[in-house]
């Protein structure tokens, strides 16, 4: 699985929100961040060359969903970020946002709630 250009997350936040869908309804689902329907098309295209999205013909449109789940793409690039610069150490990614302040004590509480819970 590659790494996606910001156009094409964008895209795929879209599908993934959206679901099986249409290139409009996955405009509407971008926005504010509103592109022009032949570029979107253009991207989901590519998305699907990609194997990132599948699609079947209704009547002369096409309808297009997604192959590879996002928690599946978020897990791999998220260990990328995390082992490239935090050193392999998800200790140091918390510790990074709690410095830089955008993560809150309270924030922090709730996650160690659910770690000692076991909610994912």
């Amino acid at each position: 699985m590659e790494k996606l250009t910001p156009q094409e997350e964008s895209a795929m936040l879209a599908i993934w929100k959206v679901g099986p869908g249409f290139i409009k309804e996955f405009m509407e689902a971008m926005l504010p961040e509103q592109m022009p329907y032949t570029t979107l098309a253009s991207i989901v295209k590519n998305l699907e060359k990609k194997g990132f999205v599948k699609s079947e013909k209704f009547a002369n449109a096409y309808r297009y969903s997604a192959k590879v789940k996002e928690a599946d793409y978020k897990k791999k690039y998220m260990q990328g970020v995390v082992s490239n610069f935090f050193q392999s150490s998800y200790k140091e990614l918390v510790t990074f946002f709690a410095k830089d302040k955008k993560i809150s004590a309270d924030e922090l509480k709730e996650i160690i709630q659910q770690i000692e819970k076991g909610d994912k």
